[in-house]
């Protein structure tokens, strides 16, 4: 996991994205991390396809969980497009 310093909240939400489960805020501050939407996009700007999914917990709260994945065809053919543009780094 040469991306991130081992020591950040980044690092510690993308290992355990890494570990193939999802992760919710709750989860995430038993970690230490409060901001857990920032730490995926930090993640999601290192290029990584980070998913947002929304269940249903038992007990009827809206969950949001957050999984990585491969990123699909159309989210590369746009990263290919704004790169055509200029728009990329």
């Amino acid at each position: 996991m040469k991306h991130f310093n081992p020591e950040t909240k980044t690092f510690k939400v993308f290992s355990a994205l890494q570990s193939g489960k999802a992760l919710t805020a709750s989860q995430a501050s038993k970690l230490g991390v409060k901001n857990l939407s920032a730490e995926i996009t930090r993640i999601r700007q290192h290029g990584f396809a980070v998913y947002t999914n929304s269940r249903k917990a038992g007990n009827g709260v809206q969950v949001t969980e957050y999984v990585i994945g491969k990123p699909s065809r159309k989210l590369v053919a746009l990263g290919y497009k704004a790169q055509a543009m200029g728009i990329t780094l």
